[in-house]
């Protein structure tokens, strides 16, 4: 099995999962258990994105200046600064940790 055979059992197993999701029924979604599992597993899903994103490099563990500046990003979230504030301070924290290091 080539690479380009996992791509296309990959696509349509993509496919299929897309589709099955314009087959269920609307009252199945509209009720109050799937509504709720699918936005806790929106955020479970962005959260283990972030993580992987921060902490991983290949198959390694990686602790650098990422680490602070999602950190300093998370604390600035949470105070509610504005967005723009949140990637402009994080990515100077990043730099000036990396220029120091």
């Amino acid at each position: 099995m080539t690479i380009w055979h996992v791509v296309l059992i990959a696509t349509a197993a993509t496919l299929a999962l897309k589709m099955s999701g314009h087959l269920m029924p609307a009252g199945f979604l509209e009720r109050e258990r799937p509504a709720r599992i699918a936005d806790l597993l929106t955020v479970a899903l962005l959260a283990a994105l972030i993580a992987v994103q921060t902490l991983g490099d290949g198959q390694a563990l990686v602790v650098d200046a990422r680490v602070p500046a999602v950190v300093v990003a998370a604390a600035l979230y949470a105070v509610r600064t504005p967005f723009i504030v949140v990637v402009a301070v994080a990515a100077g924290v990043a730099a000036g940790i990396r220029f120091f290091a």
